[in-house]
């Protein structure tokens, strides 16, 4: 499985809708060689959250990101 965006922020900054949902799709689908990919998928949609939030609003819940309260 090949990644097709990195973290870098000119490629997030430019990441489109398509990229997203594919990017999406193979972690629901949960197919990969090695937990390693899944966490690189993972992460990668984490940061496109934190950049353009509006793109990743559909995947959310593939993020499972909870609110803490750490007082």
């Amino acid at each position: 499985m090949t990644q097709t965006l990195s973290n870098s922020k000119q490629d997030l900054a430019n990441v489109t809708v398509e990229e997203v949902a594919r990017l999406a799709l193979r972690l629901e689908q949960d197919d990969y060689e090695n937990p390693f990919e899944a966490l690189g998928d993972w992460h990668l949609l984490r940061a496109i959250a934190f950049q353009n939030s509006e793109l990743v609003e559909p995947y959310l819940y593939l993020l499972d990101i909870e609110a803490y309260d750490e007082a």
